[in-house]
């Protein structure tokens, strides 16, 4: 039975691995970044308030049309 990693030959690999650290972040690209995230956040919030309203509107036209429906089958049982 052949096993996958075997004796001395099983971390071989990790002998040739180089640690690469990082750059640093600029403060520049911090600044970017937050920047982007902001504008990203204030078009996911517009996003949301636009769907928010979309669905209050369709909630009161439909509450709307029961209550019709309720006073119109009132009418007509009374």
């Amino acid at each position: 039975m052949e096993r996958n990693q075997s004796g001395r030959n099983a971390l071989v690999c990790m002998e040739e691995f180089e640690h690469r650290a990082k750059p640093p972040v600029t403060r520049e690209e911090r600044l970017a970044k937050l920047e982007k995230r902001r504008v990203e956040g204030e078009q996911n919030m517009a996003a949301i308030r636009k769907e928010d309203a979309a669905f209050m509107s369709n909630f009161e036209r439909l509450k709307a049309e029961r209550k019709a429906r309720e006073q119109l089958a009132g009418q007509k049982a009374g």
